[in-house]
């Protein structure tokens, strides 16, 4: 069975691409990366990328090998390495690449760590070193467990190990969301040596995503980046959507200590690799007219003229020849014969985007519209990650399908269980107690051991314990019980409200499971079963902690088992991405716009509401502080608010999708 994987590069391949660039143009770098302070190399995938990194290491690792000499590295942990240190494995075990010469500098570990408390060092073991031929004693790290006392000595003793061994050859690490490199956050010195610091919460609860681990300490040891910049080569990888604002930040932007990646611009030998999704905020990818000519489509004049309104504050059908000429797109005249025409075709473009019938209206010219017409009623199947993404995402769309006629299913991929409070299950298994003892009157015997053993377990479960079967069923039954009454308030029958339990969310963890065969085979048997003539997808790879993306990732493997198998209901059936409370399509992306009235969003809300477990008690809300529904409602109000800007209907609020099409 294949399993598609690099979803980001999937849909970024489809929207923006450097292939808009006229074949003439390409021979010049410089010009394409005027605006990039820092050598930035982007690869259409992760794999490239990864596999471009781990050539040049090993090139540098047989050259000191040559001449007998050892090759100092200094390695992160962060989620962006892992691929590279698979592929350093590979190559050790596939094509006998030895690493006997290299000396290991761990970036950070965790502080205080506790007796058995692994850290970003385990993880550096268990991924490379203990894979390959590094000698152990060969690899150092800052230590979480040295007494406080003792931790200025010991991070001048690190430093003074590191000068031992000549300094870094190369320094590999990724970069967090809040631009940190290593564990130094937003503040730290351009000076900074190795030092004890207080992590703040972003980058701490980052960590633990990328860690696997659920609760990690409040200090780090960490490399400064004094340190770093020391180093004779530096690589900072970023893979994926979700990297693409920060990169883009630490690579065009201002030299600041709010962002300590930005000091990489004065390395005079720092490189940048990222894959196309990350790359895509960079304005050789995002803003191509401004560093080059272009190979003009309706995708890219789309974007320009998007652009072009929100640069000089003016709606589409206002924009003149002079605007035009004095922001660089005099191509675009060339191209059409006057402002005039451009604006007409991308307003009509806009515009056409536009509908009040996202199943397609009945008998009615579909020519411009972005479903089609027929047939109808149709077969729909929304598939929701967490139990509530569908009404987070797009629930005003989803109760326009119900009461336009359509057959809409809703399938939840992940029970959402490990983001249910203790506080939930307690309250839960006091109704569960009370109810027992009403109408039962000796109380279930089984009931009164069960409430006992589980009350006992919550009330003496410290941080970061894992909590037990009995307990993730129980959150996982609050979970579907305000999926069910959400879905009830949007008219869908519970029979075609559907559990999918995807097995490699069950871990109890932050950290998941890769996806499986046996994930696509449930999301494939319902497809089978339903046949649906559309199919709303997770889009939304901005979304932190991952799910969304092996959801989605899923449900795309199990299309293309579909379509490699010729089956016939795939040929009539349409695929529409949401985006979630993370982040917004970019409107020169959108294919189907759905505005909502204030009644409908008020409604929308509801259903939201309907998910109190996911109210102010969840414990995945990241760094957002307003709660989901608000997030939905200004991301669809702002959807709203810039259509309006351009010249385009104003509506109270927009839910926005994109169309995508299997290879």
């Amino acid at each position: 069975m294949s399993m598609r994987t690099n979803l980001s590069s999937q849909i970024s391949l489809n929207r923006v691409s450097p292939k808009y660039y006229k074949p003439e143009t390409m021979v010049d770098r410089s010009v394409l990366t005027r605006f990039e302070k820092i050598p930035t190399n982007i690869f259409e995938s992760t794999e490239e990328g990864v596999r471009s990194v781990a050539g040049e290491m090993v090139q540098k690792i047989q050259e000191k090998q040559r001449d007998g000499q050892f090759c100092t590295l200094a390695l992160g942990t962060g989620a962006s390495l892992r691929p590279l240190f698979a592929e350093l494995v590979r190559r050790h075990r596939e094509e006998q690449v030895s690493f006997r010469n290299v000396v290991v500098f761990n970036l950070y570990e965790f502080y205080p760590l506790a007796e058995g408390q692994g850290g970003s060092f385990q993880q550096l073991q268990e991924l490379l070193v203990n894979q390959v031929d590094i000698d152990p004693q060969n690899v150092f790290t800052p230590s979480g467990k040295v007494a406080q006392e003792a931790v200025t000595e010991h991070c001048q003793l690190y430093e003074q190990r590191i000068k031992t061994f000549g300094g870094i050859d190369l320094v590999v690490l990724g970069i967090g969301r809040e631009g940190n490199i290593g564990m130094n956050v937003p503040g730290s010195s351009a000076m900074s040596a190795t030092r004890l610091i207080l992590v703040d919460a972003v980058s701490r609860a980052e960590s633990a995503c990328n860690l696997g681990v659920d609760n990690l300490p409040p200090c780090s040891v960490t490399m400064g980046i004094g340190t770093i910049q020391q180093a004779r080569k530096v690589y900072l990888l970023a893979w994926g959507e979700e990297k693409a604002d920060i990169i883009c930040q630490a690579v065009e932007g201002k030299m600041t200590d709010v962002l300590p990646a930005s000091y990489l611009q004065m390395h005079p030998h720092a490189v940048v690799c990222v894959d196309l999704p990350a790359s895509m905020h960079l304005t050789r990818i995002q803003r191509p007219w401004l560093v080059t000519s272009c190979e003009w489509n309706d995708k890219l004049i789309r974007s320009a003229i998007v652009w072009l309104c929100q640069t000089i504050k003016k709606p589409i059908l206002k924009l003149t020849n002079k605007d035009y000429n004095e922001n660089g797109l005099s191509e675009l005249l060339a191209l059409y014969g006057s402002a005039y025409n451009v604006n007409i075709k991308i307003f009509n473009d806009l515009q056409h985007t536009i509908t009040g019938w996202p199943g397609g209206k009945p008998n009615a010219d579909d020519t411009y519209r972005p479903e089609r017409a027929k047939p109808f009623p149709k077969r729909v199947i929304v598939f929701s990650p967490h139990p509530d993404d569908d009404v987070i995402s797009m629930g005003g769309t989803l109760r326009r399908l119900v009461q336009q006629g359509h057959e809409v299913h809703v399938a939840y991929e992940t029970s959402g269980n490990i983001a249910v409070g203790d506080e939930e299950v307690i309250r839960f298994m006091h109704f569960i107690n009370g109810f027992n003892q009403l109408f039962d009157g000796n109380q279930n015997e089984t009931i009164r051991t069960k409430y006992a053993e589980i009350k006992q377990y919550l009330l003496a479960k410290k941080e970061g314990d894992l909590d037990t079967r009995d307990i993730l069923t129980i959150k996982g039954l609050i979970r579907r019980g305000e999926a069910r009454t959400a879905s009830t308030y949007n008219q869908i029958p519970l029979d075609r409200v559907h559990f999918l339990d995807l097995p490699f969310y069950e871990t109890g963890r932050i950290a998941k499971n890769p996806i499986s065969e046996a994930d696509v085979e449930i999301v494939l048997d319902l497809l089978r079963k339903v046949q649906p003539h559309q199919i709303y997808v997770a889009g939304d790879l901005a979304d932190p902690h991952g799910t969304h993306r092996v959801c989605t990732d899923a449900v795309f493997a199990a299309i293309d088992e579909e379509k490699n198998a010729g089956a016939e209901w795939l040929k009539d059936c349409r695929i529409w991405m949401y985006r979630g409370a993370w982040a917004e399509w970019e409107i020169e992306n959108i294919e189907m716009c759905v505005p909502l009235s204030p009644e409908e969003l008020r409604a929308k809300r509801n259903s939201i509401l309907k998910h109190q477990s996911q109210m102010e008690s969840a414990p995945f809300l990241g760094n957002d502080e307003r709660l989901f529904w608000q997030r939905s409602e200004d991301r669809n109000h702002a959807t709203a608010a810039l259509y309006d800007h351009l010249g385009l209907a104003c509506y109270e609020a927009m839910e926005a999708f994109v169309e995508y099409k299997p290879l």
